[in-house]
């Protein structure tokens, strides 16, 4: 769980204050980071079913090695246009 909480903080973070909406989260884990990925995806959705991700997605994604980090955050514009 703590590693879950420390994705989510990580998350709000790097979102701020910003209005869109959080789609998903993409978390790199290695086959030797010593999680087990089945229960980070657990804690993940669980701590996404709430304010402020509000039922944003945990996409977990494999790798050789020690790794662990944030991969990415998904976000929906609600069709913000670029000036």
């Amino acid at each position: 769980m703590s590693v879950a909480l420390e994705v989510c903080r990580l998350a709000e973070e790097r979102l701020g204050p910003a209005t869109d909406t959080l789609v998903a989260i993409g978390v790199t884990v290695g086959d030797d980071a010593g999680v087990e990925p089945g229960n980070l995806q657990f804690c993940l959705e669980a701590l996404l079913a709430e304010p402020p991700f509000r039922g944003a997605t945990p996409r977990i994604l494999r790798e050789p090695g020690d790794g662990l980090h944030l991969s990415y955050l998904e976000i929906a514009d609600h069709g913000r246009q670029d000036d």
